[in-house]
């Protein structure tokens, strides 16, 4: 017999639908287990919330009685709960997630399985729980749900309706796409941008591009039907977080202050990679070259201009990916008798589209991860499926044909939007080639695997392309098209790889021509002089950290990570990093609707920690607000967020949030073997240090610290320590309160530069503290990562260098390379300095 697990907020709601259904089939009934509810508080309570641990444990129970096992689920964190149980549960029985109505839901399949049913008919049954009801009201299922074809039907019934501001800079692009169709789960809701643009689904992430909403646009969302209000109201959430991204100045009356994540690692240097310094090219005109004449040879010493869209340099021999699939020409009408079949081909040559990219998405991370997923989510789009087949069922086009049409102009309607959304075009493209590819039974176009390093030069490349490069020997991408927020330019910034795109003519370098690119200037140099490519040689021969910083006189000097989640932990570790000072924890937060439990905070957080069993972990408290903000967590408006509620501030209104989280972080470090540390961000005076050490020690957490980010902290550093073990000075946010200069801004780059006088000299302050008081001075912002700079640092009294893992090599061979006491030496002539640029000469001249 077939299982089933009802998954819910609220306990006492699943328990009543389960006597119901139970009391609808005959004898003892289907198996059937609730996992509701997040415990009870302090007074017996029952909370509302699941948890991922009491579902898994459910699947295990009846795993050892049951055939298979079916999951129900309400909403929202039900599903993620229920997704993760997956990876948590011991058992290997064969386990449905159905987007069923969750009580009519459980009725069917509750009726179902106690008949025998096997596992794939009762999710059958579940999810055409609907049916009847449908029917008794005259209303057609398939129409309400936006997904039938490429018209909407009107609803029947009472609706709900919202009008909504795009608040967000970029608007509706594939990101917030995908959360709305996340949000509205399996709800009839409907999108238009107002007054009269498009509608769409808000199950068709094709669609929702192609609405155009933009940063000031109106969106009406209307909603019908069984959990329509909730999906409405989630939706309507997110636009007034702006999906979680920078808000556009005066969207909605909203958005003075910057509001923008942090931008990708700028520091991306591999080992086969050669700094930008090293490569001498002629950059004076940094905008794009025109295209060369068709068939024109391009001598050596040609440079190409495009965007440098990833920083880094790397010199390698052109490979080209394998040729894209054919357009299938045109042919007679099928007969009617066949076109049925053939129209059926499509939704399974989809489906296989979409699990492909799902299993490429799983075995990836953070945005890469996120892109790859929002790229299934097109493949699985209803309407592009309903489009082909209904071109098949009335034009009689074979499947390819129709697939190819279909997605054609879901392109072209794409590409006339214009700006990030037009970029877009390029994964449309790429499914419909992966669709037809399918259908013709060929695999679609890939990119070359060979052992050498190789410069990779497409006319364009797909995000799957792009992340099929991740340990590749490929050292640099070009495109002829692409703009700097593709995918393609995303997903080379998260993979460490120099990238250019948009240069004309870039597509037409034959395979096997040397070339130097520069991610940085954005140009490509083709047969470069012998010189160059031995000066840059030379300068990217960086060995691999060895697991061991020390100067070259002995002292040691920590070699430590910044990581953001479990598989930046993995790649830490495999880095040989001598653990992780800064382990961000946001990634637990980000893109919720209600902060995480303390389960499922404890489950993410041994993640990390396992990685580094044995080794120091420094964890540093959630730090919402400012570029982070949470619609649970921080005000949704503030006038000037960056000196707002941010950082350990957002405990002042929300205790709980800290209190889990400190919770959360006890119970992960008494189940792993990491030395586990754990700071507060943005504090600036002792009382907030004094709170949090002992909120820190009560929860079970001895080695507790701060951050120095504000002057001060700086200044007040000797009474700080006092009262914290440690501090970890964070110099991104430093300069930027320092000089006053919002690091987000792109005019402002040069007052947020590490080496500016009076950034040192607070450091130097700190640095004196820490030796004062005979205490840890750690170094976690970007900095740290760079080789000329922590000589500088040490010097200046930092005990420990934190950075990506990319960087760990290169800052451990200039380490090796000096003297305590040069470094001391570098770091009294660079605070004499008058300005950076004396800073870094004085420093240069000194180590030389």
């Amino acid at each position: 017999m077939i299982g089933i697990v009802a998954v819910s907020h609220s306990a006492g709601l699943a328990e009543a639908a389960r006597e119901l259904a139970l009391q609808m089939v005959p004898g003892d009934g289907a198996p059937l287990r609730v996992a509701a509810g997040a415990g009870t508080d302090a007074d017996g309570r029952p909370i509302l919330g699941t948890d991922a641990v009491l579902v898994a444990a459910a699947i295990d129970e009846l795993a050892a009685r049951c055939d298979g096992v079916l999951v129900l689920m309400d909403l929202g964190s039900a599903v993620m709960s229920a997704e993760l149980a997956l990876e948590l549960r011991s058992s290997d029985v064969p386990v449905r997630l159905v987007p069923a109505p969750f009580v009519e839901g459980m009725l069917a399949a509750a009726v179902s399985a106690s008949a025998g049913a096997p596992l794939e008919a009762v999710a059958a049954e579940a999810e055409a729980a609907l049916q009847a009801k449908a029917a008794h009201l005259g209303e057609d299922i398939a129409a309400a749900s936006g997904s039938a074809g490429a018209s909407i039907a009107a609803p029947a019934g009472p609706e709900t309706v919202r009008v909504v501001r795009v608040r967000n800079a970029l608007g509706i692009h594939a990101r917030p796409a995908a959360l709305i169709a996340e949000a509205a789960g399996s709800a009839d809701v409907r999108l238009r941008r107002l007054p009269a643009g498009p509608e769409a689904g808000a199950a068709s992430l094709s669609r929702l591009l192609a609405l155009g909403a933009r940063a000031g646009d109106e969106v009406q969302v209307r909603g019908s039907g069984a959990g329509a209000d909730a999906a409405v109201e989630r939706i309507a959430a997110l636009f007034a977080d702006g999906f979680g991204e920078e808000i556009a100045a005066g969207a909605g009356g909203e958005g003075s202050g910057t509001r923008a994540r942090p931008g990708p690692d700028r520091d991306v240097t591999r080992a086969r990679q050669i700094p930008a310094s090293a490569a001498p090219i002629d950059d004076a005109d940094a905008g794009e070259s025109p295209a060369p004449d068709d068939g024109a040879a391009l001598p050596p010493g040609t440079v190409l201009r495009g965007r440098g869209v990833s920083p880094g340099v790397a010199a390698a021999p052109v490979a080209h990916p394998s040729p894209a699939i054919a357009e299938p020409e045109p042919a007679d009408p099928l007969l009617a008798a066949e076109r049925e079949a053939e129209a059926a081909r499509i939704a399974p040559a989809a489906a296989a589209v979409a699990a492909g990219f799902a299993a490429r998405a799983e075995a990836a991370s953070g945005e890469t991860r996120a892109i790859l997923d929002a790229t299934r989510l097109l493949a699985a789009d209803p309407d592009l499926v309903a489009d082909a087949a209904a071109r098949v069922r009335t034009e009689g086009l074979s499947a390819a044909r129709a697939v190819w049409e279909a997605a054609s102009a879901q392109a072209e309607a794409l590409v006339g939007l214009g700006g990030r959304t037009a970029e877009r075009a390029a994964d449309v493209r790429d499914i419909r080639n992966r669709i037809v590819a399918v259908l013709h039974g060929r695999e679609p176009a890939s990119v070359p695997e060979r052992e050498a390093p190789f410069v990779l030069v497409a006319t364009d490349l797909a995000p799957s392309d792009t992340a099929a490069l991740a340990g590749s020997a490929c050292a640099a991408l070009v495109t002829e098209q692409g703009g700097p927020t593709s995918h393609t330019a995303i997903i080379a910034r998260a993979l460490g790889l120099p990238a250019v795109v948009a240069a004309p003519g870039a597509a037409g370098i034959p395979d096997g021509t040397l070339v130097l690119v520069d991610g940085e200037t954005g140009t490509v140099t083709m047969d470069p002089a012998e010189d160059e490519l031995a000066a840059a040689r030379a300068a990217a021969d960086a060995r691999a950290f060895d697991g061991d910083g020390r100067l070259a006189d002995g002292t040691p000097l920590p070699l430590l990570t910044n990581v953001g989640g479990p598989a930046d932990a993995v790649q830490a570790a495999g880095a040989a990093a001598q653990g992780i000072g800064l382990f961000r924890t946001e990634f637990c937060f980000l893109d919720r609707a209600a902060a995480p439990t303390v389960e499922e905070q404890t489950i993410a957080y041994r993640g990390v920690l396992t990685p580094f069993a044995g080794r120091k972990v420094v964890v540093r408290t959630l730090d919402a607000g400012s570029d982070k903000p949470l619609p649970f967590a921080t005000p949704e408006h503030e006038e000037n967020p960056a000196l707002g509620l941010r950082g350990l501030r957002v405990s002042w209104r929300n205790p709980a949030l800290l209190h889990d989280q400190l919770r959360a972080l006890a119970l992960a470090a008494a189940e792993e073997q990491a030395h586990v540390e754990v700071m507060a961000p943005m504090v600036a005076t002792i009382e907030e240090a004094r709170d949090f050490t002992a909120a820190a020690r009560a929860a079970g957490l001895e080695r507790v610290g701060v951050m120095i980010e504000t002057p001060a902290a700086a200044l007040m550093a000797e009474e700080l320590l006092e009262v914290v073990d440690f501090v970890s000075i964070g110099t991104n946010d430093l300069a930027q309160y320092a000089m006053a200069a919002d690091r987000q801004h792109p005019a402002l780059g040069a007052l947020n530069d590490p080496w500016q006088p009076a950034v040192l000299r607070l450091i130097a302050t700190i640095g004196s503290a820490g030796q004062t008081a005979g205490a840890p001075v750690g170094v976690c912002g970007e900095a740290g990562g760079d080789p000329r700079l922590a000589p500088v640092l040490v010097g200046l009294g930092a005990t420990s260098l934190s950075m990506t893992p990319r960087a760990l090599g290169r800052v451990a061979r200039a380490l090796a390379a000096v003297t305590a006491e040069q470094c001391r030496a570098a770091a009294d002539a660079a605070l004499e300095a008058a300005t950076a640029a004396d800073a870094r000469a004085a420093a240069s001249a000194v180590l030389r």
